[in-house]
């Protein structure tokens, strides 16, 4: 029985592989979509010419994947911090953001919906340099207010991921992310639910969607530990069978940590234990 969700892969579990390969291998194994890892083409979007985003997305298309968006955006050029008190740095990774908006655009092959770009980032958003963590939340917000013109402009979503305490201390629950997406009350600014990220979270997971659905644009799945879905406990099941209740029309997209293994067998049975946890709901 077919799966009623839409399975991707975060293409740094095989970047090891040339891209056109690795996409091979992902639709082979049943993938619909692909999200990328911008470090993973390029230092900097601004490094990425318009002949290369159009071979990219030829490959996607010519394997049969969707673009599904971008994530871990602040991981390349060294340096970057979106709520540092210095204003020099704070403008350049801001700007960054814009060149990570026009990449996400050019990369999508579906202009009505332009792709997501999955705001986490927790070493380049957490609070430095005596910055309170009120500050920092303060300068996120209004910063990513000043970007959303350019975002609804491009048909991107960008998601405020919440991240656990243990790695940033800038918008810890999915509480936290939604207020932000409230205040800013742009159709481009969302928020997202990963099941890693979602461990201090006080709340069942299933509960947490049903209660911010309207919000949420974006699923990434793993094991609490970083390794893909089936090699834990986590009942995926039921999360599962919540998105499915609520119509979920959006990716549910395997983020794995664990890049000791063979990356075609980590998606497989990635793949195969999600596939098997939403049977029920087909």
């Amino acid at each position: 029985m077919a799966s009623p969700f839409r399975f991707a892969v975060c293409n740094e579990l095989f970047q090891g592989l040339p891209f056109d390969e690795a996409c091979r291998k992902v639709s082979a194994l049943g993938y619909e979509g692909l999200e990328i890892a911008p470090f993973t083409l390029a230092e900097s979007p601004l490094d990425i010419s318009a002949v290369q985003r159009s071979a990219i997305t030829k490959t996607l298309q010519d394997e049969g994947l969707f673009f599904v968006g971008l994530h871990w955006i602040m991981s390349s050029p060294p340096g970057l911090h979106v709520t540092t008190p210095d204003i020099a740095v704070r403008r350049r990774s801001w700007e960054h953001v814009h060149h990570l908006i026009d990449l996400c655009a050019d990369l999508a092959d579906n202009k009505d919906q332009s792709g997501v770009l999955v705001f986490g980032s927790p070493k380049q958003r957490s609070t430095v340099n005596g910055m309170s963590r009120k500050e920092a939340m303060d300068v996120f917000t209004n910063e990513l207010a000043h970007l959303a013109p350019h975002a609804e402009d491009r048909r991107v979503k960008i998601l405020v991921e919440a991240l656990p305490k243990n790695q940033s201390d800038v918008v810890n629950s999915l509480a936290e992310a939604v207020s932000i997406v409230r205040q800013i009350g742009s159709p481009a600014i969302k928020t997202m639910f990963d099941t890693h990220n979602a461990v201090d979270e006080t709340e069942s997971h299933a509960s947490l969607i049903r209660k911010y659905f309207p919000y949420i644009a974006h699923v990434h799945v793993n094991e609490t530990d970083g390794r893909e879905p089936g090699m834990g406990d986590y009942n995926f099941a039921s999360i599962l069978s919540m998105l499915h209740e609520l119509n979920y029309a959006g990716w549910v997209s395997l983020e794995a940590f664990d890049f000791s293994r063979d990356p075609v067998d980590i998606a497989s049975r990635a793949i195969a234990h999600l596939s098997a946890a939403s049977a029920a709901q087909a």
